[in-house]
């Protein structure tokens, strides 16, 4: 029975097997609420089902999420709850990730929303079985010398010989050789990036290319990030695709290639809008991404509320008014940055 003044949280939607229900039990989500399933009714055969908890309305109402989400506390906390009842579920069962803060006003509009989506839940659940999502990252190492340390006098010893170039030319010289080792390295990065992309295509079935990972919280990141794909890769090529992926960095220094999974499919929730986006994802980045400007950071700290790591690699945005209880199911969000970390979170759902 759902209290009155209660939201119904949705964490994501289930293949309803035998024992599920016994799993969600002794599970406890955001704001440690107790974990449940809403199915439809006398449906033959059973359909997909959302896993739910109900939570208050008065602290998750739209007005008072837009302040929770700037609060990057609360923001991992709640991540982290969201991302682990998806990955128990996992263990079990098929799952569709939803968005962080997926909401409705009760149990009837979920269930409205499960009826009229329930063949396009169960299509992409059956296309997902046995697959599971795995996220790719490039970085490049940073070097104690790249940062703009170069002394006022640009390395010139003031008390050498007379024919030894003046402070200006120094200094120039200096920063012209920064320039240059920083060209080398996001040439490097341009290759990894075409090995990754060439040799994960052989063992994946579909790509996704997230932003990279920026701001403050990414900072104990060995190196800069310069590519965040995620790959949706079949059991049975699972192992297969590690191992390529491990030896796509040899032969490149200073760059390093991170592989974190299995997860579940945060990224393939949503069908492909189309196959032109498919091939995008898939692609390498182009050259004006991966050599940014020598004098020009990679990406700001404003970028912090959109990428973020420990709590969340993108920060979410606040709810719509207008969003549809569609766009509410068929939110996504993506996954962890690495086994510790939470969930990347998308943005609210929808509330109706």
């Amino acid at each position: 029975m759902i209290g009155e003044g209660d939201l119904i949280y949705v964490y994501a939607v289930a293949a309803l097997t035998a024992g599920l229900d016994e799993t969600t039990a002794g599970l406890r989500g955001v704001s440690d609420a107790p974990v449940t399933l809403l199915a439809l009714q006398g449906a033959e055969p059973p359909g997909p089902v959302f896993v739910i908890s109900e939570v208050p309305a008065g602290q998750w109402r739209e007005e008072v999420l837009r302040l929770r989400f700037e609060d990057l506390g609360w923001l991992e906390a709640t991540a982290r709850a969201h991302h682990a009842v998806i990955q128990a579920l996992a263990e079990y069962t098929i799952v569709l990730p939803l968005r962080l803060a997926t909401l409705y006003q009760d149990s009837g509009r979920a269930l409205e929303a499960l009826r009229e989506q329930g063949d396009a839940f169960a299509t992409r659940l059956a296309l997902l079985r046995r697959q599971a999502e795995y996220g790719v990252k490039v970085y490049i190492a940073t070097t104690s010398d790249e940062v703009d340390d170069v002394p006022a006098h640009g390395g010139a010893d003031p008390t050498a010989p007379g024919d030894a170039p003046g402070p200006g030319k120094a200094y120039l010289r200096a920063r012209r050789a920064q320039h240059h080792a920083r060209e080398d390295r996001y040439r490097q990065a341009r290759r990894a990036a075409d090995r990754v992309a060439v040799v994960a295509a052989r063992h994946a079935t579909q790509a996704v290319r997230h932003p990279v990972q920026t701001g403050p919280l990414t900072r104990g990141e060995d190196g800069e990030n310069v590519l965040n794909d995620a790959y949706l890769v079949p059991e049975e090529e699972a192992e297969a695709f590690r191992a390529v992926l491990e030896q796509a960095g040899q032969g490149l220094p200073g760059i390093r290639i991170e592989v974190t999974g299995p997860w579940a499919p945060y990224s393939f929730a949503m069908p492909p809008a189309s196959d032109a986006v498919a091939e995008r994802a898939a692609a390498p980045p182009p050259a004006s991404e991966a050599a940014p400007d020598s004098d020009t950071d990679a990406a700001s700290e404003t970028d912090a509320a959109s990428e973020t790591d420990a709590a969340s690699d993108a920060a979410p945005e606040t709810a719509s008014d207008t969003a549809s209880d569609t766009d509410a199911a068929w939110g996504t969000a993506t996954p962890p940055a690495s086994d510790t970390d939470a969930e990347k979170a998308d943005r609210p759902g929808a509330r109706s």
